[in-house]
């Protein structure tokens, strides 16, 4: 092909590794040198990651959980225009500024729905496997081009502009890559079959309610851990779903699945771990309590859960 997702994954390695560059440079920053490996290790991970033994990748994982955990990310003193500057550029720039926003999701869905069976000659244009990724970084691309040409910024400040988001955003970057190895792990180590064999031995399956209520809330508990109901969905539904409310109570297949991964929405929305929903807008917001989110959403989580088992029951 044409445009591979690898390329997709060079340039955030590459912005990555020039964001680390930039920080070894900030005599400011309180973490500069710990913060500065941080990014740089991680970008080497996507620049050459496939490359590496996966045992050095192991270890490079753990040296960025150690550096994390150990309070090696601090922000650094943020630069800003003057209110009066920037309120004149929201002036000037005005509607414009949606203009590379909306570029993202039109370059992605054109991409994903036009572009997968093009070929150039007898070559693929777009990696036919990874369709969505590619053209979501093609329109990254060009709303980097637009925002550069709307704003008459150059790239280097766009550059900037990112270290100063990568900084706001910390470790919290990566947790969706973090839980995407989690849940994989779970699958091949038979956590599925482990949680089946428990629940049918230690648990009242053979109630209807008890099995609706293991089902749902096992859901719900693993999506918080893991940070996604993606990851806890294949685990729970071979666990409880197919053996137990398929196969014994006859439920059906599409309302099972269904209600259980609104469950499991239910526990995302209660957790730190879903970090790229509950603990980077309040960041990028400034909001003092970094957990306002979850505790604004929690209610209504309570809500969702409790109707999902309730409906479960009656529907299936």
């Amino acid at each position: 092909m044409i445009l591979s997702v690898d390329y997709l994954y060079w340039l955030a390695g590459i912005l990555l590794v020039s964001t680390a560059l930039i920080i070894l440079r900030d005599k400011a920053h309180p973490r500069r040198f710990m913060s500065a490996t941080f990014w740089a290790d991680l970008g080497i991970l996507f620049i050459v990651g496939d490359k590496i033994p996966p045992a050095a990748v192991g270890i490079q994982i753990l040296a960025l959980s150690a550096i994390a955990a150990g309070g090696g990310l601090r922000r650094s003193v943020r630069r800003r225009l003057s209110a009066s500057v920037r309120e004149a550029n929201s002036r000037r720039l005005n509607w414009k500024l949606l203009i590379p926003v909306l570029a993202i999701p039109f370059c992605t869905l054109v991409g994903t729905l036009l572009l997968e069976k093009v070929k150039v000659g007898s070559t693929y244009l777009i990696d036919p496997s990874n369709t969505n990724s590619v053209s979501f970084g093609v329109g990254c691309v060009v709303a980097l081009a637009l925002v550069s040409l709307i704003t008459r910024d150059g790239m280097v400040q766009a550059v900037r502009q990112s270290r100063e988001m990568t900084d706001v955003i910390a470790w919290t970057l990566i947790m969706p890559q973090m839980l995407a190895m989690l849940g994989g792990m779970f699958q091949h180590t038979g956590v599925g079959e482990a949680g089946a064999y428990l629940a049918t031995h230690y648990v009242a399956t053979d109630v209807k309610w008890i099995a609706v209520v293991v089902y749902c809330l096992g859901m719900f508990l693993l999506s918080m851990i893991l940070g996604g109901a993606a990851g806890a969905i294949p685990v729970m539904f071979g666990a409880m779903g197919v053996p137990v409310l398929i196969s014994s109570f006859h439920g059906t297949p599409a309302v099972v699945a269904t209600l259980g991964h609104y469950a499991g929405f239910a526990g995302v929305l209660m957790t730190p771990m879903a970090a790229h929903f509950n603990l980077i807008p309040a960041a990028v917001l400034e909001i003092p309590d970094r957990y306002a989110v979850i505790k604004a959403q929690a209610p209504t989580a309570i809500c969702i859960f409790l109707a999902c088992v309730v409906y479960l029951y009656i529907l299936m």
